[in-house]
């Protein structure tokens, strides 16, 4: 597998951080859901949040789901959220990134 194929997605040839800001272009809803829901989770006392899970609820609470949303988005949302709100960079665990 050439250097290039790596974290491309098959059937696009984007890799997922392209498809991740391409998505969110299109849905800025999508983000300030993700925020409201961290933050009534951190007024409740969390001491970590799970992004699968917000996602989880979030294709809950949609009527007809978000089309595109896809889990390898995950941590991308954490790491914009904890970028836009440093003091909640201890609610989300990250892994160092391949790519």
């Amino acid at each position: 597998m050439s250097i290039a194929a790596l974290g491309s997605h098959r059937a696009t040839g984007r890799t997922i951080t392209e498809q991740f800001h391409a998505f969110d272009a299109r849905n800025p809803h999508v983000y300030r859901a993700l925020e409201r829901m961290t933050a009534r989770r951190l007024a409740a006392s969390a001491t970590r949040v799970s992004l699968k899970d917000l996602f989880k609820d979030l294709r809950r609470q949609l009527p007809y789901g978000v089309a595109g949303l896809n889990n390898n988005f995950t941590a991308l949302y954490a790491r914009r959220l904890i970028d836009n709100h440093t003091h909640w960079a201890r609610l989300f665990e990250l892994r160092r990134r391949a790519a």
